[in-house]
């Protein structure tokens, strides 16, 4: 029996991976994975600074979008690739303590966008982390 060599995953527009569903650490992992280039960084720093700031986190593949959150069924965070920045839905940024940059037409939900430069105020986003995850999150 010859078995077929793994495929990569399709890219959506603006680079987002289409990853299927799935709960946990794996699934996240292959959505960073199959992320291109630049934005690979940046997904893998955002990863490891929200396992940090939140040891207990809880980790799902959802709509090609990695979600964060305590009990697997809320979520505090996202983030989705574009084509000019990766873009982190913060679900409960709007009572975040400074709040995220990027408005939304989502009433609580706020943005920050991350560049292909790489930078943002990872302490600032750290905080932003803790915080979110203290609050009630949003059921998908």
């Amino acid at each position: 029996m010859v078995s077929e060599p793994p495929t990569k995953p399709a890219l959506l527009s603006g680079g987002n991976p289409q990853i299927p569903k799935g709960h946990g650490n794996t699934p996240v992992q292959a959505y960073i994975a199959a992320v291109p280039g630049w934005k690979r960084d940046v997904c893998r720093k955002l990863d490891a600074l929200i396992a940090k700031a939140v040891p207990k986190v809880q980790k799902a593949v959802k709509w090609n979008s990695p979600l964060y959150g305590l009990d697997g069924e809320t979520w505090f965070l996202s983030y989705h690739c574009f084509d000019r920045y990766v873009k982190v839905a913060f679900f409960t940024g709007a009572s975040l303590e400074p709040m995220p940059p990027v408005g939304s037409k989502q009433k609580n939900v706020r943005y920050l966008h991350v560049g292909e430069d790489g930078a943002f105020d990872e302490k600032q986003f750290t905080a932003w982390v803790t915080q979110a995850s203290k609050l009630p999150g949003e059921r998908m």
